[in-house]
């Protein structure tokens, strides 16, 4: 399956987890899978969530920001590569000067 990314209508989710300003995501998703490509706004921010069921990778494409792993502020860039396993909390901030890209797959875990 191919997922082009440029061909998915953007939703606009304002406040995501709690966070300031807007996300733009491009989103598919199953029962299993959420795959996006999202953009925050330069002071944009998905706010601080723990993950019960699931995981995250996300890879930055573009721009600069931080992220807040179980407490500890971790600088992200072009190439950057972030890992929230199930049960960790996390939150994103793009605290750069354009918009910070990312690349996420959120796969769901069967609870135990």
């Amino acid at each position: 399956m191919l997922i082009r990314f440029d061909e998915l209508e953007p939703s606009v989710v304002s406040h995501m987890k709690g966070g300031e300003g807007e996300a733009r995501l491009q989103l598919v998703q199953d029962m299993d899978n959420k795959i996006m490509r999202s953009v925050l706004a330069p002071g944009a921010s998905i706010g601080l969530h723990t993950h019960e069921t699931s995981s995250e990778v996300m890879y930055f494409l573009s721009g600069t920001g931080k992220v807040l792993y179980d407490g500890v502020w971790e600088p992200v860039a072009p190439g950057t590569c972030h890992y929230c396993p199930k049960g960790h909390s996390h939150s994103l901030v793009n605290d750069g000067t354009e918009d910070l890209v990312t690349f996420a797959v959120v796969p769901e875990h069967e609870k135990r």
